[in-house]
C-alpha cells in the first residue's frame, strides 16, 4: 500500500510534462526509499582493455531520461510503479578513477611483450587490481541485499560488465536456482583476462562459479576466443550460444525473430537474470561503447525479446545494463535511458508490481 505522501506525490505529478531536472530518474518524483524498483549506480571501469567512458554512463544516463517521453502503450502507467536511482557513489567513482591509469599502463607492459626492465612496476598489479575488484564485489552484494530483503527490485546500472557480480552473488544468497540472459557481443568467459579476475571479460566466467546459475542463455554474441568456444562446448549445456551469426542465417532463411526468440527462451529457467551489455546492440545505437563490433540486435528486437519472456510467465529476478560510454555524442545515453526504462518496467511486470496489457500477437 502506497503512503499519503507517496499517493500525493502520484496524483500531483504530470507524465505529460517536461522532465523536471530536480526530480530523479525520468524527471519522478519518488525518492529510492518509495521506489518499487531501484537503480543502483557503479561507475566503475577499471579493467577495459580497448576504450574508456563507461563509468560516465550512469550519470549519463540520468541526464539523457529527462528527454524520455514515460508513456508505453503495454504498460500505460508503469511511472507509477516507482523507479529511482540512487546517488552515485564517489568513493567507487573516484577509486575507479584512480585504478584506471595503473590497469591501462600494465595493459600496455603485456602489449609490449612485458619487456623483463619494467618487471618489478607492473608484477603486482594483477594482485592489487584483483584485491579491489574482490572488495567491490563485497560492497554491491551488500548494498543490494539491503535493498532486496527491503522488498525492492534492483537494476545495477555500470560502469563496465565487470560491475553486476556482486548483485548475483546476492541473488545467490535468496534464490536457490536462476538463469542468465546475457545480450552482448562478447561472450565474456574469459578466465582472469589479462590478469585481473575481475575483468569485464570474464563477468560470466565468474558467474558460473555460482552452482545457482543453472544456465547461461547468450544472445547476439559475435566476438569470442577458441578458449570461449570450447568452455561453452564442453558446459554439458550450461551454456547456450545463440550467437549474432546463427540468428541472422535463420531469418535470412526465413525464419521470423518471434520463432528465434521462443527458442532462445525454451533455453530459460523459471527465474532469469537479464544481464545487458549494450554492445549487444548494433553500434550504431551505441558507437561510444567500449568494444564495439559489427552486427547485433536492433532495439525493438531486444525489447520484443524481454516483453516475450515476461509474457512467458518467466520471473526477471534481477538485471543489469553495462558499457554505456557517452562518447562524443549524447546518442549513446538517450537509448541507454530508454532502454533501461523498458528493462526496470518489464522486471516489474515480471514480479507482479505493474500489469500489462494484451499479449503479443
Amino acid at each position: 500500500m502506497a503512503s499519503s505522501s507517496l499517493e500525493d506525490k502520484i496524483a500531483a505529478f504530470d507524465p505529460n510534462a517536461l522532465g523536471d531536472a530536480a526530480g530523479g530518474l525520468y524527471g519522478l518524483p519518488f525518492t529510492p526509499e518509495e521506489a518499487q524498483v531501484v537503480v543502483v549506480p557503479v561507475p566503475w571501469e577499471v579493467t577495459v582493455s580497448y576504450r574508456a567512458g563507461t563509468a560516465d554512463g550512469p550519470e549519463a544516463i540520468r541526464d539523457a531520461s529527462l528527454q524520455v517521453d514515460l508513456y508505453d502503450p503495454d504498460l500505460p502507467d508503469a511511472w507509477k510503479m516507482g523507479l529511482a536511482m540512487e546517488e552515485p557513489d564517489e568513493q567507487i567513482a573516484a577509486e575507479s578513477r584512480q585504478l584506471r591509469p595503473t590497469a591501462e599502463q600494465y595493459i600496455g607492459w603485456l602489449e609490449e611483450g612485458e619487456p623483463e626492465a619494467t618487471h618489478g612496476q607492473h608484477s603486482g598489479v594483477p594482485a592489487q587490481l584483483n584485491q579491489r575488484g574482490q572488495a567491490l564485489l563485497e560492497w554491491l552484494k551488500a548494498k543490494t541485499g539491503v535493498l532486496l530483503d527491503a522488498g525492492k527490485g534492483v537494476v545495477v546500472l555500470g560502469g563496465d560488465h565487470s560491475t553486476p557480480l556482486g548483485y548475483l552473488h546476492a541473488l545467490a544468497e535468496r534464490h536457490t536456482e536462476f538463469g542468465i540472459l546475457q545480450i552482448d557481443a562478447h561472450c565474456d568467459l574469459r578466465p582472469a583476462y589479462e590478469g585481473f579476475e575481475f575483468s569485464h571479460a570474464s563477468i560470466m566466467y565468474n558467474a558460473l562459479k555460482l552452482p545457482q546459475v543453472k544456465k547461461l542463455v547468450q544472445v547476439g554474441i559475435r566476438d569470442y576466443c577458441q578458449q570461449e568456444a570450447e568452455l561453452i562446448d564442453q558446459s554439458n549445456g550450461r551454456v547456450a550460444l545463440f550467437a549474432d551469426r546463427f540468428l541472422q542465417a535463420e531469418m535470412l532463411a526465413g525464419k521470423s525473430w518471434k520463432k528465434e526468440c521462443k527458442k532462445i527462451i525454451a533455453q530459460l529457467p523459471q527465474k532469469v537474470y537479464l544481464s545487458f551489455d549494450i554492445d549487444g546492440l548494433d553500434p550504431k545505437l551505441c558507437p561510444g561503447t567500449g568494444t564495439p563490433v559489427p552486427g547485433g540486435l536492433e532495439f525493438e528486437q531486444a525489447l520484443y525479446l524481454i516483453r516475450m519472456v515476461v509474457r512467458s510467465g518467466r520471473t526477471i529476478i534481477g538485471c543489469d545494463l553495462n558499457e554505456v560510454a557517452p562518447g562524443d555524442t549524447e546518442w549513446n545515453a538517450i537509448v541507454g535511458a530508454r532502454l533501461l526504462y523498458h528493462m526496470a518496467n518489464w522486471m516489474g511486470v515480471s514480479q507482479g508490481r505493474l500489469k500489462a496489457r494484451a499479449t503479443e500477437k
